[in-house]
Parts: C-alpha cells; structure tokens; sequence
C-alpha cells in the first residue's frame, strides 16, 4: 500500500531557524496565531496529521524565535497561549503507541534545546500526551537518576531540561509517592514542581494535605510565580468540598485576574452562578481598591448606584466618565448628569491622563443635553456655578469651564 503523501504545512516556511530579528516580537505574534488556525482547522478532518502539526511548531519555535527581545513577555504569553490551544489536539489524536513513541522523542529533544522554556506548556503535559503506561513509565524513569541527583545538591543549583516532563510522567503513570520522594530533596519550593506533588496528594484523595502543601506556597512572604494558579488550585479543593463561600473569601477574591475589572467581576460571577452578582462587585471594590476605576464595571452591569460612587471617587478617570455621558444621556438622562458632572469636577481639580480644555466643552455638552431631557437645565447651571466656585485656585480647565457658563447665561452654545 502506497503511503499517502506527507502534509504541506503553509506555516513552516515563516518558523524557520533565525527567521525573527530582535525587535520582531509582533510578527513572531501574529505567525502563531495563523499557525495555531491552520492546524486547528486540519485537527476538524485529519486529528493525526494536525497533532503532527503541533510538534512540527513546537519543534520550531526556539530555533526561529531565539533573536528576538521577549523583555516585555508578550512574546512569551502569545506562545504559551498557542500551546495551550492546541494540546487538546495532541492529546486527543488517535494515534498508535509506536507513533506516540516517535512524537515523545521528537517533543523530549525539543525540549531540551528550547532555550527559554517556551516549550513548558507541552512539559507540564507530557505524561498526558504518553497516553500509554509503558511510555509514561519509559519516560519517567529515563532520567529520574540524574533528577534525583541533581535536586539533592543543595551546594549548587543544576538544571534538568526534563525535570519537568518526569514529574508528569510520575503523576500520570499513578507514582504518586516515588513523585512526592523526588520533590522532598528539593532545596527550593516553586510552583513549577510543587503542582505535581500536590495535584498527587489530590488524586490520593489527601485533599487537605494538598490544599496545606498549595498554601503555604501562597503565604511565602515572596509573591510565588503562579500566585494565581495556586490560589485557583486551593480555590477548587474547598469548592469540591461544597466550601464555596470559603473558597470565595479565602481564594476567589484575592485571587481573580482579568484584563479589565470589568473582566474581573464577570471572571467571578461565572465561577460563582450562585452568590449575588452585586454582592461580588461590591466585594470586589473593598478588596482591591481603586474605587473609581471600577465606574465601568458598575455601569455595565447595570449597579448605576455604584457607579456613581465610582465616577465621585478621585482616581475615577475624567475621559471613561465623559464617554458614559455621551453614550447614556439619551436613555439614562439622570445618570449621565451626574457623571457628566463628576467629570468636569474631576477636570478642573487637575485630574485625569493628558486632560484636554476641549475635555470640559464635551461634558457640558452631554450634561445640557441630558438636562434638557429631564427639564433641569438650570439645575444644571447651578451645579456648574457651584464647582467653578469651589476651584482652588484659577487654572486652564477652570477658565474653560467659567467660559462654558458664560456661554450658556447668554444663550450662545458655543465656547
């Protein structure tokens, strides 16, 4: 039978050996996301060619990205991003035991060239993407010598490329206690290696044992790399244990991460569907502060009680309060006044990034409109007058508002 013809793979011309120059860290971005596409649309029809794909791109990764300045980390959080999204692919490929075996080698060298640990994802995974006992236990023992070693060396700090991958060959291949030997003649207790021994003491059902041995790394005075992913380990424990509002108190709250607080807030009321979604922002506020960086996050769930609260505190920023006024002052009249206001406040005590006069002429502009809406436009007036009264002292943003006011004694909208 004629063996079909190997897959042309369109992403393998750009990751090849020193294709990436220094400063090419958004180009090296933007490859991994056309590479992680085409492989995850070829995993739809053929899964074996597609996990072939993902260790073609692992394996290439190093050699074309070791030029390239990774100081501000994007490029590193883009690749594990990347190797996350496709180990399902890998893992799930219906693949024999004697081709696994000739993906376990190609992804072991790989590691041990990857000068960075880019490859760490995989690493973590690797007793996963064995599938078989014989090849976890193959590859758990292969080095375990050496391991054992080197982590007994208190002297000197030697590093083992595949330490990482033999911890997860042990805890898949179920040598929990051999695992929680090794990790015992460590020097240094890191979340790179303690995640195994406490994911071993879970799956033997030594949940308190585990949930102590995770925490302890969260009350090291130094904040732990992986604070989050601890704090979601021992979160998951209580949540099991039917804890959750331990669980939210102790884990979930400190804890939670997001781009945004907006994505903050929503991040915990998805993990907990039952407690109260104002509750959790309220909570939320008293736990990390910075009152009025959380006005969007109020207005977009609706609190607009709290959202005020937010817009009157001083680290509210002037420029997100004007953008709510414009969008809500024709069907939240009310509310956009008062952010409004609280935006021209802001303004002329000197807050705000990069605040522009112009800045003033736009929340007037959305106040008044608002105002008219609700028939208080001289109620509106006034609380103008009455924050160009309390300016400290004279100042740009105060002469244009003292410009604002005259303008509309006189009728003449234009300032």
């Amino acid at each position: 039978m004629a063996k079909s013809p190997a897959h042309k793979w369109a992403f393998k011309p750009g990751m090849r050996a020193g294709a990436y120059s220094w400063r090419s860290s958004s180009k090296a971005i933007e490859r991994l996301k056309s590479a992680s596409s085409e492989i995850r649309a070829v995993a739809r029809v053929d899964p074996v060619t597609a996990a072939e794909g993902v260790i073609a791109l692992a394996q290439r990764i190093w050699p074309a990205f070791e030029h390239i300045d990774t100081s501000s980390g994007a490029l590193g959080n883009a690749v594990r991003r990347t190797l996350e999204e496709l180990l399902p692919v890998l893992i799930d490929a219906p693949a024999d035991e004697k081709t696994r075996a000739k993906w376990l080698e190609q992804l072991r060298q790989a590691i041990e060239d990857d000068g960075v640990d880019y490859l760490a994802p995989i690493a973590d995974c690797y007793g996963q993407i064995a599938t078989y006992p014989s090849l976890m236990n193959l590859h758990a023992d292969r080095d375990l010598d050496m391991i054992e070693a080197a982590w007994s060396d208190h002297a000197r700090f030697i590093h083992v490329p595949t330490a990482t991958l033999t911890l997860s060959c042990l805890l898949e291949a179920g040598r929990h206690d051999e695992l929680l030997a090794l990790l015992e003649r460590k020097k240094t207790r890191l979340w790179f290696d303690e995640k195994f021994g406490a994911e071993a003491l879970l799956r033997q059902g030594r949940e308190d044992e585990a949930l102590a041995r995770a925490e302890a790394l969260l009350l090291d005075q130094r904040r732990q790399w992986g604070h989050v992913e601890i704090a979601q380990f021992c979160e998951r424990i209580l949540v099991g244990q039917g804890r959750e509002e331990e669980a939210y108190r102790r884990f979930g709250l400190p804890s939670v991460s997001g781009n945004t607080y907006l994505a903050m807030w929503r991040n915990l009321v998805k993990r907990y569907p039952d407690l109260d979604a104002r509750r959790i922002l309220e909570d939320l506020i008293d736990t990390h502060g910075s009152k009025g960086k959380w006005f969007a996050a109020a207005k977009t769930a609706r609190f607009l009680d709290i959202a005020l609260e937010c817009a009157a505190h001083y680290d509210a920023a002037p420029s997100t309060l004007i953008r709510a006024a414009r969008a809500l002052k024709l069907k939240e009249p009310s509310f956009a006044m008062e952010v409004a206001l609280q935006a021209i406040r802001h303004l002329v005590e000197g807050r705000g990034y990069e605040p522009n006069p112009l800045d003033i002429d736009d929340a007037v502009e959305h106040l008044m409109f608002a105002a008219a809406r609700l028939d208080e436009t001289d109620q509106a007036r006034q609380a103008l007058q009455r924050i160009a009264g309390s300016a400290l002292a004279p100042g740009m943003m105060a002469d244009r508002l003292a410009r604002n006011i005259a303008a509309l004694s006189t009728g003449d909208g234009d300032s």
